[in-house]
């Protein structure tokens, strides 16, 4: 069974919240986890469990601590709607400073050995993939980043594998964006890109009716559980 903490993170302009699970073992890889629009609610405490579970340390810091801390909403459509609220005000820049702060105190960590990876779902897609542009992780596994199609210039700065996850039917990212993704990163080699033909945004999401898919996410996390096992394995 996993165990819980909160460590402190100090950075310029303050001090924030990462949320930590350590495996039953006590120490493994480390997994920077980087919250959805929704905060670091339930879902990405789900996931934060379920990480450290197949043995990894994990890290899931508070992003959007500079406009209000520990800030979380429910995801319903009122959910959504406050939640798009608070992302319209979130500095990007600053939000990969953020993650980049969290990433090397994951890897100060006395309980984490073998590296650190980054994960990150909607928000966090896109973040994940800004962070391994300007940082080091092991691996990066992106799910349905909506700024990954328009900041492409980045792929050449990003020295992990990479392993993207998006909807076919995803109302918020067009299918033109992921196969613009799709070519760019054909010739590179450790990038991945998975499209789960039937599902739309959010699809990894059990916490909300409106988003998840359950044949989708079992398919995409499938395979993100294989990629992390070749770029990250535990033990």
């Amino acid at each position: 069974m996993s165990t819980y903490r909160t460590d402190d993170v100090a950075v310029e302009g303050g001090r924030f919240d990462l949320h930590v699970w350590l495996p039953a073992g006590g120490s493994g890889p480390g997994l920077l986890l980087l919250q959805e629009i929704f905060g670091v609610g339930s879902y990405i405490r789900a996931v934060g469990e379920r990480l450290a579970a197949l043995g990894y340390v994990v890290g899931a810091p508070d992003l959007f601590w500079r406009l209000q801390r520990n800030w979380e909403s429910d995801h319903g459509a009122e959910g959504l709607q406050a939640s798009f609220a608070m992302v319209s005000k979130f500095d990007v820049p600053q939000g990969v400073a953020d993650c980049v702060a969290s990433l090397h105190h994951l890897e100060e960590l006395h309980e984490v050995s073998g590296g650190v990876g980054v994960m990150g779902f909607c928000l966090g897609g896109s973040l994940a993939y800004l962070t391994s542009a300007v940082a080091s992780p092991a691996c990066c596994v992106s799910y349905y980043g909506s700024s990954v199609a328009g900041t492409l210039e980045q792929l050449d700065n990003i020295e992990c594998p990479a392993l993207f996850h998006f909807g076919g039917a995803d109302s918020y990212i067009p299918a033109e964006q992921v196969d613009a993704i799709r070519d760019a990163v054909a010739d590179r080699d450790g990038f991945t890109v998975n499209v789960e033909a039937a599902a739309g945004h959010a699809f990894d999401n059990h916490e909300s009716e409106m988003f998840y898919d359950a044949a989708a996410a079992a398919s995409a996390w499938e395979q993100t559980t294989a990629f992390l096992n070749r770029h990250l394995p535990v033990g």
